[in-house]
């Protein structure tokens, strides 16, 4: 697994960055631009009930001029097994703030990020990429099994042997493909000091799981709840559209 923090070389890297237009991945997209990175974003329309994330991610793709934004239309709902792609199952928002974490909540997508990882792996050969960016995330998260370290550096592993170029490199002694992920252990708070400081108006981007037709948060679920505690401990304004709620 990378982590930099050191500067980069002139030379641009290509690097494929998961973009969903939440504020990590917009974060992210953020320090890849402020890094010299030739950014290939990739979307995922999963049809996840927060649909309203994708154009967060094409304002964000727009903003941070990547090379390519590609919105890959991936239908996870005929799966089912998580409250983001089958209404019938509820988001959790009874979990105490201090609990989240303890135990897989019920917006876990099966393999999600196993399978977006593959698809990234794959765009990056045909690009010429070196670098996949995801924004995972260990310290203010809900406990998803695929956001852990030990997992990032397994599928590492995995990208630089199933793939022409992790093989050829291999031959040369070098590594083809990097998993990159400055956020992983950083907290909620950190990630939004990040962002602002590189420019990210967090108003345009979207946490909630089930926000409203407008676009509006709930306020409850633990993505939302997650969010609201970052800006309070960084002690910066929260300008998310919350739903008001009918005394």
């Amino acid at each position: 697994m990378t982590n930099h923090t050191e500067n980069d070389a002139a030379e641009k890297t290509k690097a494929v960055l998961l973009l969903s237009g939440g504020l990590d991945s917009t974060t992210l997209c953020a320090l890849a631009s402020s890094r010299g990175r030739e950014i290939y974003a990739l979307t995922f329309d999963y049809h996840q009930r927060h649909r309203c994330e994708l154009e967060a991610a094409r304002r964000a793709a727009a903003r941070w001029n990547v090379a390519e934004h590609i919105v890959l239309s991936l239908d996870l709902s005929l799966f089912g097994g998580s409250s983001l792609t089958d209404a019938s199952i509820p988001v959790d928002r009874r979990v105490s703030l201090e609990h989240i974490g303890e135990s897989i909540p019920t917006s876990y997508v099966p393999a999600r990020n196993t399978v977006f990882l593959s698809l990234a792996l794959a765009y990056a050969e045909t690009r010429g990429a070196s670098e996949l960016w995801i924004g995972v995330n260990q310290i203010d998260y809900s406990g998803y099994p695929d956001c852990r370290t030990e997992y990032i550096e397994t599928f590492e592993r995995l990208a630089n042997l199933a793939t022409r170029a992790g093989v050829e490199g291999a031959k040369e002694g070098k590594r083809a493909f990097s998993v990159v992920t400055p956020l992983a252990k950083m907290s909620k708070a950190e990630i939004i000091c990040l962002g602002t400081g590189l420019g990210v108006d967090y108003a345009e981007t979207v946490t909630c799981y089930t926000p409203d037709a407008d676009g509006r948060a709930c306020g409850e679920c633990e993505a939302c709840r997650l969010r609201r505690a970052g800006f309070e401990e960084a002690h910066l304004p929260d300008p998310t559209r919350y739903v008001v709620k009918k005394p």
